[in-house]
């Protein structure tokens, strides 16, 4: 390099880190600062509560107070301690009511130190919570306002049920409730009639989330819920086996439950499920499925935000004086991991698998898809290993069918010069210059579009593991190499060195337009250089725009994968690191010197003549 061209160079490569380093310290630090205080304020903020099961509330009731931290609002109510495998929080004994829950192995930033709250207590902003109550008629029975009593030990751990009892107007009723290794919660009542006449009594399940449902998903998961385009989040539910949904965006148009009566009320006779779904996360009312239930979504207003609410009634039953019923329903609140869901599914509870988005049209791709990734995970170790595998996997198969290809290719490539000459001779006759070029391919048995069939085949295979990256929490937070997280974009850019430097990534990405270069990471570049290689195999277009756009559509992709999953973009520089090295070696075999190849000679040439 010129010695004034070097000279340019490093003070390009300063004036570049000094703007970094600048825009580091007066931009992105004080707005990370700033994010974090907001984050930190939303779950310290409260909303004082209770469940109301009433069909509408009047608009004109009172604002309702809001704690100033999580933990005085949980300290504002008598409780229960809950210490599972998996999952820690608390009950508030007032209506029996599960207002406190985070999950132990999951976590809102892929650092792993807070541990994610999916449900909130009742008085708090975006309270988010679940009880099983019981009614006569209309008329609360044990319901929301209902003060259960704690018999013998207070704290409820995996294997350690604890129980409450609650008695009036001539019920009594002894609850237990335990939690399992996972995510499920199983109230088993003990209903006894003391009076003297009898009682029809009715379970009823119900969920609320309170305020907007962006900032309700925010306050979640801050991560997921900026990237959940593709992913359902809204109501989700199972009626007599049939699946339905209805995302957070049409319940704020108005839009209820499908296939509901004028009451907004959904029946099944053959059991089924019903709740609330992010992008990872479900809790979901499960009653006991040996029973019709009527399940019904309804909007409530309350003057600090509207208030989102799920119900499911079980079929009344009668309870002659002196009788005993025992009633026995759950409650799922925590992560959609394929493996616990399937379990449950085993046991049971109808489609539950199906809380994970498939997708409706890609169903019968990512499903088995994943499948494959899952068992290949368990045996190599890793997400990152089973991606690579799956790919060598989905390409086996074709294998014949790129060899053809590329034999095509290798044909075509042959006749670049015939097709140039062609051009030359009947520029100024078209007709005949395609007459002469579809009798070249004729003689040559070439096949300008055979090369297009096996990335024809693999477009669905891409879309499916892309919609399996996306939507599966396995992936979430998941490592391999230098990625942190197999879910995001990748970790690495120009501008901190691939990690050399002492910032992120989404730090240098986030900083306007100069952003868009600096931050693009390894696998982006690596795509964009295998994409380039494989085009130099490839036969160039004979028009001049066309091979103008397809000398710049490396980079173009190089850009737009930048923002892709890193799994996603890892999975095709493999795939087209495969299709590059199969390419190469047919194209020697059919007689083809590539542009690999007169580089090596140009490399080899020049070492002889300096020799």
């Amino acid at each position: 390099m010129d010695p004034q061209d070097q000279r340019n160079f490093i003070i390009a490569m300063v004036l570049m880190i000094a703007f970094v380093f600048g825009y580091q310290a007066l931009v992105v630090q004080p707005q990370q600062e700033k994010r974090q205080a907001a984050q930190e304020l939303a779950e310290q903020q409260q909303e004082s509560a209770g469940v109301d099961t009433s069909a509408s509330v009047e608009s004109g009731q009172p604002s309702i107070e809001i704690a100033p931290s999580v933990e005085e609002a949980l300290q504002a109510n008598q409780r229960l301690t809950i210490d599972g495998e998996r999952v820690d929080g608390s009950i508030r004994l007032t209506g029996g009511i599960l207002d406190d829950l985070r999950l132990k192995d999951h976590y809102t930033t892929v650092e792993k130190v807070n541990e994610l709250r999916l449900l909130r207590p009742t008085n708090a902003e975006y309270g988010y919570y679940a009880g099983w109550y019981w009614f006569d008629g209309s008329q609360p029975v044990a319901g929301p306002s209902a003060r259960w009593q704690v018999e013998g030990n207070d704290t409820l751990t995996t294997g350690s049920p604890v129980t409450m009892t609650y008695t009036s107007d001539g019920i009594a009723i002894e609850r237990t409730i335990s939690v399992d290794e996972n995510y499920m919660f199983t109230f088993a009542d003990r209903i006894t009639n003391t009076g003297s006449e009898a009682r029809t009594l009715s379970p009823l399940g119900s969920i609320r989330r309170h305020g907007e449902w962006k900032g309700f998903l925010e306050a979640t998961d801050p991560g997921s819920s900026r990237t959940s385009g593709m992913a359902l989040q809204g109501l989700l539910g199972v009626f007599d086996s049939e699946l339905t949904w209805r995302n957070y965006k049409n319940l704020d148009k108005g839009k209820g439950l499908k296939k509901a009566d004028d009451q907004g009320i959904r029946r099944a006779s053959e059991g089924g499920w019903l709740g609330f779904t992010d992008k990872y996360w479900l809790t979901s009312l499960i009653p006991e499925q040996q029973y019709e239930f009527a399940g019904r979504y309804e909007r409530l207003s309350r003057a600090n935000g509207p208030i989102l609410q799920i119900t499911a009634t079980s079929a009344g039953r009668v309870i002659q004086p002196g009788e005993t019923i025992t009633s026995k329903n759950r409650i799922f609140s925590g992560a959609k991991e394929y493996a616990v869901l399937r379990d449950y599914e085993d046991a049971g509870i109808p489609r539950f698998e199906d809380a994970i988005d498939w997708g409706n049209i890609l169903y019968y791709v990512t499903k088995p898809l994943f499948s494959l990734l899952y068992w290949l995970e368990h045996n190599l170790g890793t997400f990152g290993w089973a991606i690579l595998a799956l790919t060598v996997l989905v390409r086996l198969p074709l294998v014949p069918l790129y060899n053809q290809s590329y034999k095509s290719m290798a044909k075509m490539k042959k006749l670049a010069e015939p097709m140039k000459e062609i051009q030359e001779r009947f520029a100024a006759d078209p007709q005949r210059r395609q007459q002469e070029i579809m009798k070249l391919y004729q003689r040559e048995k070439a096949n300008p579009i055979a090369g297009c069939i096996p990335i024809l085949l693999t477009i669905p295979v891409f879309f499916a593991l892309y919609k399996v990256l996306y939507v599966t929490i396995e992936m979430r937070h998941s490592s391999f190499a230098f990625i942190s997280d197999l879910s995001a974009p990748d970790p690495t850019a120009i501008g901190n060195l691939f990690g050399l430097l002492p910032w992120a990534a989404a730090d240098v990405k986030s900083i306007p337009i100069i952003g868009l270069v600096i931050g693009i990471g390894i696998l982006p570049i690596l795509y964009g250089v295998t994409m380039s290689a494989i085009q130099a195999l490839s036969p160039p277009p004979t028009d001049a725009t066309q091979k103008m756009i397809m000398r710049f559509l490396p980079l173009i992709f190089m850009f737009v994968f930048a923002g892709f999953a890193a799994g996603l973009v890892m999975y095709w520089v493999w795939s087209n690191t495969l299709s590059l090295i199969q390419q190469y070696f047919i194209m020697r075999r059919n007689g083809v010197e590539t542009e690999l190849d007169k580089l090596i000679a140009r490399l080899l040439g020049r070492q002889k003549e300096e020799a």
